[in-house]
C-alpha cells in the first residue's frame, strides 16, 4: 500500500494527472507476453531528470520499493510491479537532441524510442535493431543491455553507449555526456548501468554513437536441409562477405505457425527445415552473398519493399508462439562450437520434462544466442527453465544473452554465475543504493 500524503506529495512534483492508480495503472503492471501480472501502487510519470530525482527521493524516505519502466517491452519480467511496487515510467522523457555530426553521436532522454534515434538524422543511423524498435526506449535498452539483429556487425547498447546521465535511490542526478571517445577519469560507470535492469540507478538520458546509414544493403533467406548445415554456411559468410551485417537462423517449427495464423506466405517455392538470413551493404553484397548461396534455395532482396518482406519471416518469430498459447520466452547463449548441438537438441530436453509442449527455435546464429519459445502443457511451474537452463550450463553458455535476468531467471542465477560474483553484485547494488528502492526483487541482493 502506498500512503494518500505519498500520492499527494507526487502529484505535487510530477502533476496529479500523472500519478496513475487502480484501473488507470493497469497497463503497467503486465508485460508484453502476459506471462507476467502484478499491481503497482501507483505508477509516476515524470517529466524530466530533476522530477525523477525528487520522486525517487520521496518513495526513498517513505520505504516504498521503485520498478523503473521504459517501453514495457521486455521479456523477463524486470519491468513489471510483481509485489506493489511503484513504477517509475520513463515514457515522458521524450527530449532528443539535435545530432553531433562532427562525432556521429546523439543524446536522447530514457523515452526515446529506438526508432526515433534511428531516424534523428538521413545519413546515420543507430546500430541496435531489434523487432520492438518502434516501442522499446533508450533507458529500458541501456539497462537491459539490448542486443538485437546487428550485434554481429555493431554490438550490444552497451558499445553504442558513449555517456549517461541517471539518477541514484536517494535523489543524486549523475551525468557524463560529453561523448569524448577517449576519457580515462574513473570509472565507467555509464558501462556498468548497462544491463543493470534498473537496480543500480535510473537512466535519464544516455549519449549514443551513431552509425553510417547501410547503403546498397541485400537481404537473402536460404533453405537449407538442418542446423549443421545452416551453421556451416552461416561461419562461409562471416569469413568470405566483408559487408555482413546479420546472420540469422529459424526454422520449420515458427514459419509454419505464422504461415497458418500470421499470413506469411512461404518464403521459398518449396519448404525446408531451417533457414538462414542473411543481410549485407556495400558494393559487391549481392555478389558475396551469391557465391555463399550457391546452387541452394533462395529468396534475394534488393529493394526496400522485398528486404522488409524477407526479414518479416525472421522479425515476426517472436509472435509465434503467442498464437499457441501464453509462452515462456528463454533467451540463452552458448559457446560457439556448441551452438549447433543447443540448437538441434533442445526441444528433446524440454520434451523430456514436458511431452506436450511446443517448442520454437530461433535467434542470432552467428553470435551463438538462440531464443527459445515454449508453449507449454504442463504446468509453466520452473520445470521448462530448469531444463533449459541446465542443458545451456552444462554446454558452458549462459542463461541469459539479451533480454536480462528479471523475474523469470534469478532462481537459476547461481548456474551462471559464481558465489563469488554474486557476491560481487550485491556489494556493488550495496553501494549504490543502501535502502534497497530499486528494483528490489530483480538480481536479488
Amino acid at each position: 500500500m502506498i500512503s494518500v500524503s505519498l500520492i499527494g506529495s507526487l502529484a505535487g512534483i510530477v502533476g496529479a494527472e500523472h500519478v496513475l492508480t487502480g484501473d488507470a495503472a493497469a497497463g503497467y503492471a503486465v508485460d508484453w507476453t502476459g506471462r507476467f501480472r502484478g499491481q503497482a501502487a501507483a505508477v509516476v510519470r515524470p517529466r524530466d531528470t530533476a522530477a525523477v530525482a525528487a520522486a525517487l527521493a520521496l518513495c526513498r524516505d517513505a520505504g516504498v520499493p521503485v520498478v523503473p519502466q521504459g517501453g514495457n517491452t521486455g521479456l523477463v519480467g524486470g519491468g513489471v510491479p510483481l509485489h506493489g511496487e511503484v513504477v517509475l515510467s520513463l515514457a515522458r522523457l521524450g527530449d532528443l537532441e539535435r545530432v553531433d555530426l562532427e562525432a556521429s553521436q546523439v543524446t536522447a532522454g530514457a523515452g526515446v524510442t529506438l526508432q526515433r534515434v534511428a531516424d534523428a538524422s538521413p545519413d546515420l543511423d543507430l546500430g541496435i535493431q531489434i523487432a520492438s524498435r518502434e516501442s522499446a526506449t533508450v533507458g529500458g535498452a541501456v539497462a537491459t543491455n539490448a542486443g538485437g539483429v546487428r550485434v554481429l556487425r555493431y554490438g550490444p547498447m552497451r558499445a553504442q553507449l558513449r555517456g549517461i546521465e541517471a539518477v541514484l535511490s536517494d535523489g543524486t542526478v549523475v551525468s557524463h555526456l560529453a561523448g569524448l571517445t577517449k576519457d580515462n577519469t574513473g570509472y565507467d560507470y555509464p558501462s556498468l548501468l548497462a544491463g543493470s535492469e534498473g537496480t543500480l540507478a535510473v537512466i535519464t538520458r544516455a549519449r549514443l554513437r551513431l552509425i553510417p546509414r547501410v547503403r546498397d544493403a541485400v537481404t537473402a533467406v536460404i533453405g537449407v536441409g538442418g542446423l549443421a548445415e545452416l551453421h556451416a554456411l552461416a561461419r562461409l559468410a562471416v569469413a568470405s562477405v566483408p559487408g555482413l551485417i546479420s546472420a540469422e537462423f529459424f526454422t520449420s517449427a515458427g514459419l509454419d505457425v505464422l504461415i497458418a495464423r500470421a499470413g506469411l506466405v512461404p518464403p521459398l517455392p518449396a519448404a525446408s527445415p531451417a533457414y538462414l538470413l542473411l543481410d549485407a551493404a556495400g558494393p559487391g553484397a549481392l555478389e558475396d552473398l551469391a557465391a555463399v548461396i550457391g546452387d541452394l534455395p533462395a529468396a534475394v532482396g534488393e529493394s526496400a519493399a522485398d528486404r522488409r518482406r524477407l526479414w518479416s519471416y525472421r522479425e515476426r518469430h517472436p509472435e509465434a508462439a503467442g498464437f499457441l498459447g501464453v509462452p515462456i520466452k528463454l533467451d540463452v547463449s552458448v559457446p560457439a562450437a556448441h551452438w549447433v548441438r543447443l540448437a538441434s537438441e533442445v526441444a528433446a530436453v524440454v520434451g523430456a520434462v514436458d511431452p506436450g509442449a511446443r517448442v520454437i527455435t530461433f535467434g542470432h546464429v552467428a553470435d551463438g544466442n538462440v531464443h527459445v519459445n515454449i508453449v507449454p502443457a504442463a504446468a509453466a511451474d520452473g520445470r521448462h527453465e530448469d531444463a533449459v537452463f541446465s542443458f545451456v550450463a552444462s554446454l558452458g553458455g549462459s542463461i541469459s544473452a539479451e533480454h536480462g535476468i528479471g523475474a523469470l531467471k534469478a532462481p537459476w542465477l547461481h548456474l551462471a554465475r559464481t558465489e563469488a560474483e554474486r557476491d560481487l553484485f550485491a556489494r556493488i547494488r550495496g553501494a549504490l543504493d543502501p535502502s534497497g528502492t530499486l528494483n528490489p526483487h530483480v538480481l536479488p541482493r
